[in-house]
């Protein structure tokens, strides 16, 4: 359901029609607040109604911290379902995170509260579409922070669990991935900071001597031309922006958001809950659909 104020359920509609409730034999079933999709425009078969307990307010003012524990459920209802074998796969319309956190809600985004639901011990969030993967090393944390966070060690754990999905759920028998440096020029060998030629290049050297298919680190920004594109499957980059821009400025309409490391299939569309057109008929649905169309093809590599 996601954000019930937000185009989250209206978008979760218009894919399920756009795909005629299924993909393939595997049937779409809508989690959440059933009057929320009802309000947004669901009238069809109830049977595709994964209903919840909790139920959402009505407001007027826009995210409603009220809500947060009708969006909450229908999470934990979703992951239950897939951890339990009842559900082959999870798709997340948006949240609104400012609301969830004023509502005291502990966790900075979905892909931590999933790795918290699941027990993984490190969730990693993939960002795929238009001909491109990437991967944010950090994800929500203010600039200033991610230097502190860019470790050997973290290069490392987050670099194999890509390389274990890309084969895993993407069939790619020796995936190659590229690493991105941290600052301009990858540091220019140290002379525009030490963290690249100290923490990135040791990080990609190990990854190498494990046998792994790895570049890095690159300058960031020249990665992502076509050309360089061709040479891997996969970039993993140090920050947020550093990965969304290149993704968003080629698929910002259908690209997804996929989370790495976790026993489930969790993917969600690559864009927010939108408030501002939420109700007008506005929405554009392409996200949803690809998210739900990976969401099944990578069930079906795992065999879920």
């Amino acid at each position: 359901m996601g954000e019930p104020a937000g185009i989250g359920p209206e978008v979760a509609i218009a894919a399920f029609r756009s795909l005629d409730g299924h993909v393939g034999d595997r049937p779409l079933r809508l989690v959440g607040d059933p009057d929320i999709f009802r309000g947004a425009g669901y009238l069809s078969d109830d049977n595709a109604l994964w209903p919840t307990a909790e139920r959402a307010v009505h407001s007027s003012a826009g995210a409603d911290p009220a809500n947060a524990g009708a969006v909450i459920a229908a999470i934990d209802a979703a992951v239950g379902a897939a951890v339990a074998g009842n559900a082959a796969a999870i798709v997340t319309a948006p949240i609104h995170k400012a609301s969830l956190l004023q509502a005291g809600f502990a966790y900075p985004g979905h892909t931590e509260y999933l790795a918290h639901l699941t027990g993984a011990r490190r969730a990693v969030m993939l960002l795929a579409g238009g001909g491109l993967r990437v991967v944010p090393l950090t994800i929500h944390l203010p600039l200033a922070e991610v230097p502190s966070r860019v470790t050997k060690e973290s290069i490392v754990e987050v670099a194999e669990i890509v390389l274990a999905a890309l084969t895993r759920d993407f069939g790619i028998g020796h995936p190659r991935l590229a690493i991105a440096g941290l600052n301009p020029h990858a540091g220019e060998a140290g002379e525009i900071g030490r963290e690249d030629l100290e923490i990135v290049l040791p990080a990609a050297a190990s990854l190498r001597a494990k046998g792994h298919a790895v570049m890095g680190p690159l300058p960031a920004d020249t990665m992502f031309h076509a050309e360089a594109r061709a040479r891997y499957d996969a970039a993993l980059c140090m920050y947020h922006d550093q990965a969304l821009i290149p993704l968003k400025t080629l698929a910002f309409w259908d690209g997804v958001n996929i989370t790495l490391g976790l026993p489930i299939v969790r993917t969600s569309p690559d864009h927010g809950t939108a408030l501002d057109i939420a109700g007008q008929g506005k929405a554009d649905s392409r996200s949803m659909i690809a998210a739900i169309r990976m969401a099944a093809a990578m069930a079906d590599a795992r065999g879920a």
